[in-house]
């Protein structure tokens, strides 16, 4: 029996799981929270998300080829700034991850079964865990197929707005806006790009990390990039800032304002689909954050154990699938966006920190500098309550681990 998992994953799988992470739920519903926090300046703020993502991703990926074991920044912050950051960096990702594993869970109840949210939420926990036991590669397949089923659905979304009557361009923008608003609408949808940060999780499982994880990122993202501003400006074109700021289905409205209602269902569909697919590269990321925690004894030892035969870390997949559809039972689907960005952007920051020490010269450090300075102003810009959740779940770890310390210290 070995603790190593196994490495099956190439390019093109990793870059599945990433846009499996990342052409999500948040395609679907990011854009109308911050369009309301944006209002005319939406693509500023999908602009300025994205390059706060590239400078995430870029260090992440430089991170990734030097360490290549599962963990990402939790990995990373330990080996590069001390036991505490990446500590940190790790209680971050897994509470933090954990909501949004909840909120991708909802969404799929919300689309599959109106009224019947929860239930449907912890029926698809149960079966993206199950899938996931069976082995990473089984778990790439399934994504791989589900991205696809989704790239379809937001390609005929995308031409039949812009290709109909009802599209203005005059509505891509306007004069109402603010740069605080800016700065959360980009916080807000900085949820949607996240997922890129599934690859470096798995970097255990990734055939020649060194080559394969700096190079499926950067694609990833751009393919997410492309996709979304083809999105946005299909939404705004055709509803505007304002319906698109009020609408609870955006592209679902979208569709239905441009003449062709009878795609509205499909898109329901693919919406289902699209957090089906978050969920299971969530619940992949997140288990193999909280084996590497377990490996250093951060959390209960239990939960590094490896399956002999599927080789993935089975103890803490079944953990967070319990804990997920507890969550998903019980929890508002709202409220678990800005919480999650919070926890993620405090993830990349240390992240960012971390590549800064790297030898990768003059690029390298400016990079770096960017996503640092880029996560901490966007963390700091979103709505209130997510800031106050958010840092309480930090200062709470971090308490946690110097009681442990001195614990352990016998002082």
């Amino acid at each position: 029996m070995t603790d190593e998992l196994k490495r099956t994953l190439g390019v093109s799988d990793a870059v599945v799981v990433g846009l499996g992470a990342m052409v999500g739920a948040g395609v679907f519903a990011a854009f109308a929270p911050a369009a309301a926090a944006a209002g005319g300046a939406l693509l500023g703020a999908l602009a300025v998300a994205a390059l706060v993502a590239y400078c995430n991703a870029d260090s992440s990926a430089r991170l990734a080829a030097r360490y290549p074991a599962s963990g990402g920044t939790y990995v990373y912050g330990r080996e590069r700034l001390g036991p505490f950051w990446g500590y940190l960096a790790g209680w971050g990702f897994v509470i933090g991850k954990t909501a949004s594993c909840a909120a991708m869970a909802l969404t799929v109840g919300a689309y599959v079964w109106p009224g019947q949210e929860h239930a449907v939420a912890v029926a698809a926990v149960v079966a993206v865990t199950a899938a996931g036991y069976g082995g990473v590669q089984k778990s790439a397949r399934i994504a791989r197929l589900i991205v696809a089923a989704v790239l379809s659905v937001l390609a005929a979304v995308v031409v039949v707005c812009l290709s109909s009557g009802a599209a203005a361009p005059e509505r891509l923008g306007g004069p109402d806006w603010t740069v605080f608003g800016l700065l959360q609408g980009a916080g807000l949808l900085f949820f949607a790009f996240a997922g890129y940060a599934r690859i470096t999780t798995l970097g255990e499982e990734v055939r020649d990390p060194e080559r394969t994880i700096p190079r499926a990122v950067p694609i990833a993202l751009g393919i997410a990039l492309l996709v979304y501003a083809a999105v946005a400006v299909a939404l705004l074109s055709v509803l505007g800032v304002e319906a698109l700021a009020g609408s609870s289905a955006p592209l679902a409205d979208a569709v239905r304002a441009a003449g062709a209602a009878e795609l509205a269902p499909v898109v329901r569909v693919g919406a289902a689909l699209a957090a089906l697919g978050s969920l299971l590269a969530l619940v992949l990321g997140v288990s193999r954050t909280v084996l590497a925690m377990a490996r250093d004894g951060h959390l209960p030892r239990a939960l590094a154990a490896v399956h002999p035969r599927h080789q993935v870390p089975h103890h803490a997949e079944l953990a967070v699938g319990a804990v997920v559809a507890v969550l998903a039972a019980t929890a508002d689907l709202r409220g678990a966006i800005g919480f999650s960005s919070f926890g993620v952007l405090a993830y990349y920051a240390i992240a960012n920190a971390s590549a800064w020490t790297l030898d990768s010269g003059v690029k390298g450090r400016a990079v770096a500098a960017v996503g640092l300075s880029g996560c901490v102003v966007l963390a700091c810009a979103l709505p209130l309550a997510s800031v106050v959740a958010g840092a309480a779940v930090l200062a709470l770890g971090a308490a946690t681990y110097r009681v442990r310390g001195r614990l352990r210290s016998g002082i």
